[in-house]
């Protein structure tokens, strides 16, 4: 696989050393679904933007960009002055603390980045990450971005730096604001429930395992679709049952007697290579297909539970 083109130069302060570094997208854009919005006869709508003040169409070479700073008032901007704006930012990440890693909730994580080395920043780059290493601590940082400031981690892992921007305060739900109601359960209650999970406990997470099954789902649909079948919507069965469950220590020990009797968890085999797909038309391009035909784990768990 090719390596993903950076999208900033940065440097990242560490005490009086600066340490040249290179942004690069921590994800890879996910190929979606997407369905065309088209007349009747097929052919593909044009989007069009409309003055409000008249609903004439107005083109792109005719647009400009403005701050409204009272309603219906506006400082208009040049493609110059966005461009100053935006060139007048830091590019550097500065480094404010050390912490433990695991402080940080995982609720405030934003987007990832990983860092990587420029020019002459691998000796002080790598004497960073095995510091961190070395420590069992991560580095909160400010960083300027695209006209905001973040508050970020710096977390050190084998393989190098990832940069985690962080949400800031104001921008997190707290659960007190949703108040749930709060039972304890009995003790009998709460020893099943920790048998059932230790029924389909695992030691670690293997991304590979899991798949977009409803991704699979549409495309397998978009398939017969293209063959000539029709699509039908199923109804999904009420596993629920009619009568209301009272008595919640039966239904974990019914959920345990069910998850015992499943199979041990199998891993997904690599390498299986899929179907290939029907052609759609001249120049069409299709989301890519999984590499797995075996279920997710979860999938596999929840068979057991449902059996």
């Amino acid at each position: 696989m090719a390596t993903a083109r950076s999208i900033a130069s940065l440097t990242l302060g560490f005490g009086l050393v600066s340490i040249p570094v290179r942004l690069y997208s921590a994800t890879e854009s996910s190929a979606t679904i997407h369905f065309n919005l088209l007349a009747r006869d097929g052919s593909r709508v044009k989007q069009q933007y409309v003055s409000e003040r008249d609903g004439a169409v107005v083109s792109r070479a005719e647009m400009v960009k403005g701050y409204e700073f009272e309603k219906d008032r506006y400082v208009i901007f040049q493609p110059e002055e966005l461009k100053a704006l935006e060139s007048g930012a830091s590019h550097a990440v500065d480094i404010v603390a050390f912490i433990p890693q695991q402080v940080v909730d995982p609720i405030y994580y934003d987007k990832a980045y990983l860092l990587a080395p420029d020019k002459r920043g691998g000796k002080s780059y790598n004497l960073l990450k095995a510091a961190m290493l070395e420590s069992g601590r991560c580095a909160l940082a400010r960083w300027a971005w695209k006209g905001k400031q973040y508050v970020v981690q710096v977390r050190a892992t084998d393989d190098g730096l990832v940069l985690q921007q962080l949400f800031y305060a104001d921008e997190v739900r707290s659960l007190k604001d949703l108040d749930i109601e709060q039972a304890d359960p009995s003790a009998a209650e709460l020893k099943l429930a920790l048998q059932l999970i230790d029924q389909i406990a695992a030691d670690s997470y293997e991304p590979t395992e899991y798949q977009d099954e409803e991704k699979k789902r549409i495309l397998a649909a978009i398939d017969a679709k293209i063959a000539g079948q029709e699509v039908v919507a199923h109804e999904a069965a009420d596993e629920r049952g009619g009568a209301e469950v009272i008595d919640l220590t039966e239904m974990l020990r019914a959920s345990l007697s069910r998850a015992g009797k499943g199979a041990a968890p199998v891993k997904a085999q690599r390498g299986d290579a899929a179907a290939a797909a029907p052609a759609v038309g001249k120049g069409a391009k299709r989301a890519p297909r999984s590499q797995s035909k075996a279920p997710p784990a979860v999938a596999r768990a929840g068979a057991r539970m449902k059996k």
